[in-house]
């Protein structure tokens, strides 16, 4: 669902990015495939690739991506900006530099769905996850979002710095497991897990905020803080974060014996008695 506001529409602005083409390509475990037209660019993060065809050059930058003349300080503020998200130090381009249409895949590291979302229809940013973020058109620039209350900044966790897609190109955006979006009125909150948030507009005020209680501090397996989302703004939420997943990984993973954690159990015995072995 696009939200394009009514002072400004899509088609009103000029558009200064690189117009991509794109398909999505399977169901739970979904890959983008991009066409460009000659001397047309994607910017990725680095890993992102899964294919490209031959006359695509690959190349690796240092800054923002926006593809505007910089200089050194601020390609070097840029690339910090980034290494505080967790993200390289480094983007990477790719570049058609054949005289024919040319495609190039890209693929998340877990299994999700890929959204392809249009900055003009957004005011000509969102804010992200700052795992979310796959590729984009050149001239889109690639930040983070500091959010000014203490609380967000002390107990955020995946919440407290997250990225901004700033420009008028096409992005793709990664979500893990199920999506599901929500279109917030003014003055309505929504309680996300930090983990969940994947993007949202610029018009979405969020903050973190404690859930008391012994029970929740002890017991709970949630965590003490929630995001809260108050709108007016759309948000996109997903089913399975990449650190939930990775946790869940961790937890089941052979021990230094190796044995797993449900092998040392009475039930994994009990298991292995009945199978023979």
């Amino acid at each position: 669902m696009h939200v394009i506001f009514p002072f400004q529409t899509a088609q009103q602005m000029t558009r200064q990015s690189h117009e991509l083409d794109h398909r999505i390509v399977g169901d739970d475990m979904q890959c983008v495939e991009i066409t460009l037209d000659p001397q047309e660019t994607v910017l990725a993060e680095a890993g992102a690739l899964m294919m490209m065809d031959d006359g695509i050059e690959m190349k690796t930058i240092f800054g923002d991506g926006n593809g505007r003349e910089q200089g050194f300080m601020d390609k070097l503020w840029g690339a910090g900006k980034r290494v505080l998200t967790g993200e390289s130090l480094f983007m990477t381009t790719y570049t058609n530099t054949s005289l024919t249409r040319r495609t190039a895949w890209f693929a998340a590291a877990y299994p999700g769905k890929i959204m392809p979302l249009d900055l003009l229809d957004y005011q000509g940013k969102l804010i992200c996850q700052k795992d979310s973020f796959l590729c984009a058109a050149k001239g889109v620039s690639i930040g983070i979002e500091f959010q000014k209350r203490l609380g967000v900044g002390f107990f955020g966790g995946e919440g407290f710095i997250m990225q901004k897609l700033e420009g008028d190109g096409q992005v793709y955006i990664h979500a893990g497991g199920t999506t599901i979006q929500r279109e917030l009125a003014p003055g309505e909150t929504l309680r996300v897990d930090t983990g969940c948030l994947v993007a949202l507009t610029q018009t979405v005020d969020y903050d973190i905020k404690f859930i008391g209680g012994i029970k929740n501090t002890l017991f709970g397996g949630e965590g003490l803080f929630l995001a809260h989302l108050r709108g007016p703004g759309h948000v996109w939420i997903q089913s399975l974060p990449f650190s939930r997943l990775a946790d869940n990984i961790i937890a089941s993973a052979p021990s230094s014996g190796g044995k797993s954690k449900g092998e040392g159990s009475v039930l994994g015995g009990l298991g292995r008695m009945l199978d023979g072995s």
